[in-house]
Order: structure tokens, then sequence, then C-alpha cells
């Protein structure tokens, strides 16, 4: 319980800086770098610095820049939430502090105008609706990073303190992930109804998929791999929300639920690394999925 309550503040924390670090430089400084004009296909002009030029007047598409920004601002808050559950226990905190300023400026930044912001790789044609790239890869890359370089911890094994919370939290996320995906269109659309469909059909099929692939490699399913599996799911179809039909959507879940099982219940304990939370089994690996097979299953403009 004690370690329990330890990690779950942190993650709050992780957040909440990350927030900080984006208002005190990223709707400054790092929105201008992450969504300015390009500069040579890597990083945004400073012509936004400090927000000049945007205005309560100012649009993005069709909604206010404000708004935008601070949108954006959530994503950048839940990528660095998310590297911290892969080094639970193994960092000081005033370490973990330095590292969020650094990441999100060095790393965070850079790779969301390379695919948002009019970077190189959005010109070479990657596609992500939410944020597969740009958050959930990105994050659970540098949370693998993290743990081999940090090593494993005295007491690796962390299992959770209470199924139902577990649970709850999962439909919490399973709700709340509408906002950043359907949100994505930027507008009430035929557009946001796509990927609110979208994502909702790929986590029901994600979680079933787990839970079979579960049931046949350790003999009986669990609450927690079926919650495991909609989290893979929302992660998924989060890159393909805005360009896939139904049946993508149902492709993209099955995969990456039973893939994603295998990589945390087989592939983590054969190579040997502690990722506390799972977030590079999860999240890295049902990212990479969902960018995949976003180009092979699209079929929206």
């Amino acid at each position: 319980m004690r370690r329990v309550g330890t990690i779950i503040p942190l993650l709050f924390v992780s957040s909440a800086f990350a927030q900080e670090r984006e208002l005190d430089t990223g709707d400054t400084a790092g929105y201008t770098l992450a969504f300015g004009q390009d500069v040579g296909g890597l990083i945004g002009s400073p012509s936004k610095l400090l927000l000049q030029g945007v205005g309560v007047d100012s649009l993005q598409g069709t909604i206010p820049e404000l708004l935008f920004a601070m949108f954006q601002l959530t994503f950048a808050g839940i990528a660095v939430a998310l590297v911290s559950g892969s080094f639970v226990e193994r960092m000081k905190f005033s370490a973990w502090v330095l590292f969020v300023v650094l990441w999100v400026s060095l790393v965070y930044v850079p790779v969301a105008h390379w695919v948002w912001g009019g970077g190189f790789l959005g010109k070479d044609g990657a596609l992500d609706f939410a944020g597969g790239t740009v958050v959930h890869i990105n994050a659970g890359v540098a949370g693998l990073v993290g743990a081999l370089l940090l090593g494993r911890r005295r007491e690796a094994l962390l299992l959770p303190n209470s199924l139902p919370l577990v649970v709850l939290g999962a439909g919490l996320l399973w709700f709340g992930w509408f906002g950043f995906n359907a949100g994505s269109a930027l507008g009430a659309n035929g557009l946001a109804a796509v990927a609110m469909l979208n994502t909702n059909l790929a986590t029901a099929v994600a979680a079933l998929s787990w839970m079979l692939a579960e049931w046949f490699h350790r003999g009986k399913p669990t609450v927690l791999g079926l919650a495991s599996g909609a989290i893979a799911g929302l992660v998924a179809v989060t890159p393909a929300a805005g360009f896939v039909n139904a049946v993508g959507a149902l492709v993209i879940g099955a995969l990456s639920g039973a893939v994603c099982y295998f990589m945390v219940a087989e592939v983590k304990q054969k190579v040997g690394y502690d990722d506390a939370l799972d977030v590079f089994g999860i999240h890295g690996v049902a990212g990479i999925i969902g960018a995949v097979l976003t180009g092979l299953l699209r079929t929206l403009p």
C-alpha cells in the first residue's frame, strides 16, 4: 500500500510539472517552437514567442488558438506523466523535476513539431490523428530508456492494491480518451464522431483480445488483463482514430490487445528490463502498432 501510495502522487506531480513547464515555456515558448512556422523541418520559428500575435480572436482552424494551445498543453502533461510510470521508485524528486524540464523542452516539443507542426515527418506523410507518435511512442521509448539506464528496483513486483480502483481508473480513461481523440478533430463534426466511434470499437475489441490471449496463455482471464487490454486499444487507435473506418478500428484493437499482452507477459521477462507500469509494453508498443496500421488501413482523407 505504501509503494502504491508513493506512485499515484508522482503521476499527478509529473503532469503538473509538465504543464507548468508548458505554461512557462510551452504556451509562451514551447508553443511557438512546436506549432510556429516551420524552420528547416526541425523546429518552429519564434514568431509566437510569449504568445505574440495570439489574441482572443485568433483562430487555429475553426477554434480559438488559445484553446488549441491549452488543448496541446494537456498532451504534453500526459506524455511526461506516462514516462514516470516506467521508472518509478528509482529517481530522486529533484532529478525527476530536472528530467521533466529537459525532456519536454528537448524531446517532446521538437517531436510535436515534426509530426503536427509542419516538420519533416508530417511532410513525409506521417499520420498521427491524436498522439500515437507524439505522445505514446515518444513516452514509451523514453520510459524504456530510463528503465534500462536506471536498472531494476530491489523489489520489482508491483501488484495493484485494489482491482475495483483499477477498473474505475480504466473506465475514466476510456471515457476521457474521447476528449483526446474526438477532440483532435478540432470541432463538433462528422470527423469527431468517426474518431469517437473508432476509439470505442478498438478499445472494446482490444480488451477482449488481451483477455483471450491471457486465457489461452495462463489458463484463466483476469480483470487486470481486461483493463490493460482496454488501455492498449485506446493507445493503438489514437493515431488512426480519424483515418480508418470501423473495420480498421476492429483490426487495430484485435492486434494491439494480443501483441501487448505478450510484450508484457513474455518479452519483458525474457529481456529483463524493469518497466514498472508497462509504459513501453502497452503505450510504446501499442503506439507503434497503431502508427503502422494507420498507414495500412487508412480509408478516410
